[in-house]
């Protein structure tokens, strides 16, 4: 029955973050230490996301079916389509946070930049060949100068560690976005125009949303990392400054 629910929607929101919240407070590697650190890595790309969304469905590009929601909206959006961008980047994040601390060896760092490439070149030419579709174009273009950046002017190193990642959310990224398009329920939950897009469809997911959530979750990754750079920066100057004292 809840797959036909008008709280659907809201549930899967919770199922997505119930479990890395509870994992959050694993004693020896406790992820709730870094909430301060988090929320902003969240909040930001949030916001910008978010802002996004919503003129894209006032521009028609995507929508929502009133029947999997609870009917609170701000603006244009459900509110549930508000929370996604909270509890999708977080349980991302956790899974970041989590594989870097289960899996030790970097095994795709020295093909960071091979992958970076790769990614960047292959949506720079169907973003540009698809500039008449604001999906495809926007979400392809938007990546590749964001992974760009990242790899060849910011020169980060945990790209790697990032790719790894990301491959193990594609796991509950099919199951969740595979409900929000439609499988295993009547009808979907966020319908787009297919006019704006590509038209491939990973059973039921828009090719563009595994791009479109890889962006959405590199800016998160990339803020987190900055800000514990930053933070482990000013406390070994501050360790410095101590024993000079």
């Amino acid at each position: 029955m809840m797959l036909n629910s008008k709280y659907l929607y809201l549930t899967i929101d919770f199922l997505t973050i119930l479990f890395p919240v509870l994992f959050s407070f694993y004693s020896k590697a406790n992820f709730s230490k870094k909430w301060r650190n988090l929320w902003v890595a969240i909040l930001i790309p949030g916001t910008i996301f978010i802002l996004w969304d919503e003129w894209f469905t006032q521009k028609g590009v995507w929508g929502f079916n009133e029947k999997y929601l609870s009917g609170v909206y701000l603006g244009s959006l459900p509110i549930e389509e508000i929370l996604f961008f909270i509890c999708i980047p977080y349980a991302s994040l956790f899974i970041y946070v989590a594989s870097n601390y289960l899996v030790k060896k970097d095994y795709l760092g020295s093909s960071q930049k091979a992958i970076s490439s790769t990614i960047v070149l292959v949506c720079l030419v169907i973003g540009f060949l698809n500039t008449d579709r604001w999906y495809t174009s926007t979400a392809l273009l938007g990546l590749a100068a964001y992974l760009f950046t990242l790899q060849f002017i910011w020169k980060v190193n945990f790209l790697g560690r990032f790719y790894f990642s990301y491959f193990l959310t594609l796991i509950p990224f099919f199951i969740v976005n595979g409900i929000l398009t439609g499988t295993w329920i009547e009808e979907p939950v966020v319908w787009y125009n297919n006019a704006e897009n590509l038209g491939i469809r990973i059973g039921t997911i828009p090719a563009e949303d595994a791009l479109y959530g890889m962006f959405l979750i590199a800016m998160s990754v990339s803020i987190l990392e900055w800000l514990q750079c930053n933070i482990t920066k000013s406390l070994g100057t501050s360790a410095i400054q101590h024993l000079k004292t």
